[in-house]
């Protein structure tokens, strides 16, 4: 329903216009940065009239979301039931994301337009425009056991989107090396289930590296 009044009535939505309006929103973001993506400067790179913009997208900060957020639809990320392997390749696939020079430029300040009270979305509406299902997606493809069932898919996408957006805009987090082998590995020992063979084996490998070391 939400959807349904955000496009409007009347006229199909035309996709050529929306592809055309979202393109020049990432060109200008990343040229011109988030203050100089207006929606008139949208407008005349798309060659859209402002106000189809608007019926589209209500606000600017809407228009920039949707831009930068798609959901990784483009990367096509497809559980392959290889969980480390699944985990990587959806890692790498989300920083590079969130890594693109229109994302570099709009997220600071998306950021800080939330903080100032500028959130209008719906939680239905956020997930249009999120990589949360396809990271559900990829859980769910998991051999049976290799997933702890207590354990909360949302509580683990939203620390990876932590540690990513750390990766991406601090800059001591942005220096350490194996990001995505290191993230993944995690990823792995948040999700096992407590006492399977795995993580027993783990605990094991880890005290005996403990034990190994010189006290300090």
């Amino acid at each position: 329903m939400a959807e349904d009044v955000r496009r409007g009535r009347g006229r199909p939505r035309d996709d050529g216009i929306d592809a055309r309006v979202v393109a020049a929103t990432l060109e200008l973001l990343a040229s011109q940065g988030f203050l100089g993506t207006t929606i008139q400067a949208i407008s005349r790179r798309s060659k859209v009239h402002s106000s189809a913009i608007y019926r589209r997208w209500p606000t600017r900060i809407e228009l920039i979301e949707e831009a930068v957020f798609p959901g990784l639809d483009t990367v096509s990320i497809r559980p392959t039931g290889d969980l480390r392997n699944d985990l990587r390749r959806f890692v790498r696939a989300y920083l590079k994301t969130l890594g693109s020079p229109a994302a570099r430029a709009a997220i600071p300040e998306l950021l800080g337009s939330y903080q100032a009270g500028g959130r209008t979305r719906s939680g239905e509406q956020w997930l249009g425009i999120s990589a949360r299902p396809q990271f559900q997606d990829i859980l769910r493809a998991a051999p049976v056991g290799t997933v702890d069932s207590e354990i909360d898919p949302d509580d683990v996408f939203d620390m990876m989107l932590g540690a990513i957006l750390a990766h991406l805009l601090v800059p001591p987090v942005s220096t350490r090396t194996r990001f995505v082998e290191r993230s993944a590995d995690l990823l792995l020992r948040l999700l096992r289930p407590v006492g399977s063979t795995e993580a027993v084996a783990e605990m094991g490998r880890e005290a005996e590296t403990v034990a190994g070391e010189p006290t300090r």
